[in-house]
C-alpha cells in the first residue's frame, strides 16, 4: 500500500556504469509523456526507489504517488483497491470507497508485482490504459482519470504470457518503455559505496560513531553475492549496528550462511594458469559476463531512444560507429 512518507529526495546509489546509464535513462523517462513504465529486477534491487524517482522528475511530482504490492492483497479484494466501489456494491460496503487509482489522478501509480494480477483485473487495467477510464465497482458510470503507471515485477513476463497467466496484449502495452534494474553483484565496488551509504544512515538513527567495515568484512562484502540485493545488505548493516560494540564492523557479526557462502564460492574459483594448466575457462567465464552485461545496457538505450542509433549511443556515451560495431559484435540486429 501507499507509503505516506515515502522520501522522493533519495536517488539510486552508486557509480558503476550500470547504475550511471540507469538514473540517465530514469531521467528522460521521468520527463516523457510515456504512460506506461516497466521496471524489470531482481528482489531487492530498487525497483520501488527508481519508481520514485520516475515520479519525483516528472511533470507529475506534486500529484500522489500510490503503492501497491499486488502479491500482498487477496484477489477477491483487490479489484475494490485498485478501482473502488460504490455504497451497496457488496455486502460491507457501507460506503462509496476511493480506490488507489482514483485517488492518484494527476499522479502516479505503482503496482509492484504486476505478475500476480490475476486475469479479470489484466483486462480491466488494459481497458484504462486504452480508455483512461474505468467504473468503480457497483458503478453504472466511468470516470476519468489521468494516471501514469509505473509496474515492477522480478519475473520475465514473456515466460508468463507463454504460460497463459498473464495477457499478451497486456503485456506489450505495459512494454513500451522498460527499464532493468541491475543486481548487486553485477555492480563491482558499488557495494562498498551502498555500505557507506547505509552505515552513514544508521549512525545518525542509533547515535552510533561507527567509522566503517573493517578489511576482512569489506573483502567478504565484495565477494558475497547478495542473493537479496540492496535490500538485503541494508538489513544486514542495521543487524551490525544493533549487536556491534565496536567502532566498527567485525566479521563475528555477520549470519554463517554469508561466510559459508564466501568460503564455498572461494573453492570454486579456478586455479591461476600456471597451477591449473587452463587459462581458457576463466576468460572465457569474462568475455561471456561481459558481453551480456554490454547487450543489456544497449538493448535497455534501444529501447528508451526508439531504436534511435544516434541517441542511443550518445546515452552510452560512445560513437555511431562503435555502437553498430559492438551489436554487430554481439549478434544485435541494427536498428
Amino acid at each position: 500500500m501507499g507509503r505516506e512518507m515515502a522520501d522522493y529526495s533519495q536517488k539510486l546509489i552508486g557509480e558503476h556504469r550500470s547504475i550511471k546509464v540507469l538514473r540517465q535513462l530514469i531521467d528522460r523517462v521521468a520527463r516523457s509523456p510515456a504512460r506506461t513504465v516497466l521496471l524489470y529486477g531482481e528482489t531487492g534491487t530498487g525497483k520501488g526507489l527508481a519508481a520514485r524517482m520516475i515520479h519525483a522528475g516528472s511533470a507529475r511530482a506534486k500529484g500522489e504517488f500510490a503503492d501497491i504490492n499486488c502479491a500482498a492483497i487477496p484477489a477477491n479484494l483487490m479489484e475494490s483497491e485498485l478501482f473502488g466501489h460504490e455504497k451497496g456494491a457488496f455486502t460491507g460496503a457501507v460506503e462509496r470507497k476511493i480506490g488507489l487509482i482514483e485517488s492518484a489522478n494527476g499522479g502516479s501509480i505503482f503496482l509492484d508485482e504486476i505478475r500476480e494480477l490475476e486475469l479479470t483485473l489484466q483486462a480491466k487495467l488494459l481497458s484504462l490504459l486504452d480508455s483512461l477510464q474505468f467504473r468503480r465497482v457497483g458503478a453504472v458510470r466511468p470516470t476519468s482519470v489521468d494516471v501514469r503507471f509505473i509496474t515492477a515485477t522480478n519475473k520475465v513476463l514473456l515466460s508468463e504470457v507463454k504460460a497463459g497467466r498473464f495477457r499478451e496484449d497486456l503485456y506489450y502495452r505495459l512494454q513500451v518503455v522498460s527499464l532493468n534494474i541491475p543486481p548487486l553483484r553485477e555492480r563491482g565496488e558499488d557495494v562498498l559505496i551502498l555500505a557507506r551509504h547505509f552505515i552513514d544512515k544508521y549512525n545518525k538513527e542509533y547515535d552510533r560513531g561507527i567509522r566503517g567495515l573493517s578489511p576482512e568484512v569489506r573483502e567478504i562484502f565484495l565477494k558475497y553475492p547478495w542473493p537479496g540485493n540492496v535490500r538485503e545488505m541494508e538489513n544486514l548493516l542495521e543487524r551490525i549496528f544493533i549487536l556491534e560494540d565496536d567502532d566498527e564492523g567485525l566479521t563475528r557479526h555477520l549470519p554463517d550462511r554469508i561466510l559459508r557462502t564466501v568460503r564455498e564460492g572461494a573453492r570454486t574459483i579456478p586455479p591461476p594458469a600456471d597451477e591449473a594448466g587452463d587459462s581458457e575457462t576463466l576468460a572465457e567465464g569474462f568475455h561471456v559476463a561481459t558481453a551480456e552485461f554490454q547487450k543489456r545496457l544497449i538493448e535497455q538505450g534501444l529501447a528508451m531512444t526508439n531504436n534511435n542509433i544516434q541517441e542511443t549511443a550518445a546515452l552510452l556515451q560512445i560513437s555511431r560507429h562503435a555502437l553498430r560495431h559492438q551489436m554487430k559484435k554481439l549478434g544485435m540486429r541494427d536498428a
